[in-house]
């Protein structure tokens, strides 16, 4: 585990970074969009497919780097009522279903993705295969995240969040 927490760290903090620059994108493409359709009277037709590409992006790369801080939604005071011994199984179901919903992530969006291969997105020319990038890598990180949590669980140690 001494070489996975940081490469994680590192993927984490990229991964948030990355999901920060595309909601000031998408912030920055809304209010363009935006400017020009109610000042001017000419919106541009590709602002709600990057808007809709960016807003992927910021969904699953902050999930992913949620997961790795341990910042997703839980049921911790049911939870600590458990005895110490349940709680450490409630801990590993939890990352068990989370890398059996990352890898479902990633299949689900490589299908998608070759399925939808030769398909352009209208407005930017791009294969609709790109809409589905984002969900592929997001599946991935939180898959790999959630095995170094199960892997700290199982040794007893705590994962050393990104963000501190």
């Amino acid at each position: 585990m001494n070489w996975l927490t940081p490469i994680n760290s590192r993927l984490s903090r990229w991964a948030m970074y990355f999901a920060c620059a595309c909601l000031v994108g998408l912030l920055s493409v809304v209010v363009y969009g935006v400017v020009l359709r109610y000042v001017f009277n000419n919106a541009p037709p590709y602002v709600e497919q990057v808007a809709l590409l960016l807003v992927i992006s910021v969904a699953m790369f902050g999930a992913a780097a949620g997961v790795r801080d341990a910042g997703h939604i839980g049921l911790d005071s049911l939870v600590a009522m458990l005895s110490v011994r349940v709680q450490f199984w409630c801990s590993i179901v939890v990352y068990v279903l989370s890398i059996v919903f990352g890898v479902a992530l990633l299949a689900g969006s490589t299908e998608m993705a070759i399925s939808t291969y030769a398909s352009t997105i209208p407005t930017l020319g791009l294969s609709e295969a790109f809409r589905y990038l984002p969900v592929l890598l997001g599946g991935i990180l939180i898959a790999v995240f959630s095995i170094e949590h199960l892997i700290a669980r199982f040794a007893r140690t705590e994962v050393v969040r990104s963000w501190h």
